[in-house]
C-alpha cells in the first residue's frame, strides 16, 4: 500500500470515528448483539432489522478505540440495503484481509470503504478491534434466521 493511499485511510478512519454513523439503537429490531473485547476493553452493542432477506436497519452503540468506532460507523454506512448474504461476504472479506497480515490487496468494490482497515492486518492486537462490528452484525444475523 502505498504513503499517499495509507494516509488517506487513517484519514478517513479517524472521520468515522468522530462522526460516528449509524449511532444510536434502533427499533423495532430482529435482533441485538453485544460484544466486548476482553484484550482492550473495546464494545459494542448492534442491532439489526432485516426485510425481505436484506438489512434495512442497523444502529449500534459502543465505545473503545479509533479503529473499533469507524469499524462501527464504516459497517453501518455500508450494511444498510444489504441481502443478508451478501453481508456474509463482506465480513468474509474483511475478515480474510485481516487475517493477511498485510499479504491480501483489499478489494474496494466488495468492501468499500472497510477497505480503509487493511493496514490494521499489520497489526494482529488491532484485528479484533476492527471485527467487533462486523463480528456482532455476523452474530446478529444467526440469531435473526433462527427466530
Amino acid at each position: 500500500m502505498s504513503d499517499p493511499l495509507a494516509g488517506l485511510y487513517q484519514e478517513l478512519i479517524l472521520e468515522h470515528a468522530k462522526r460516528r454513523e449509524g449511532e444510536g439503537l434502533i427499533e423495532p429490531y430482529d435482533a441485538e448483539r453485544f460484544l466486548k473485547n476482553p484484550t482492550c476493553g473495546d464494545e459494542i452493542r448492534l442491532r439489526v432489522r432485516l426485510e425481505d432477506g436484506r438489512i434495512a436497519a442497523l444502529g449500534w452503540e459502543g465505545q473503545g478505540c479509533s479503529i473499533s468506532q469507524a469499524s462501527a460507523s464504516v459497517l453501518a454506512e455500508e450494511a444498510p440495503g444489504l441481502a443478508v448474504a451478501d453481508a456474509r461476504v463482506r465480513i468474509e472479506a474483511l475478515r480474510e484481509l485481516l487475517r493477511s497480515r498485510g499479504a491480501a490487496e483489499p478489494d474496494e468494490q466488495l468492501l468499500g470503504d472497510a477497505v480503509a482497515f487493511a493496514g490494521v492486518a499489520r497489526f494482529p492486537m488491532r484485528v479484533k478491534c476492527a471485527m467487533l462490528a462486523w463480528v456482532a452484525l455476523e452474530e446478529a444475523l444467526l440469531e435473526a434466521e433462527a427466530r
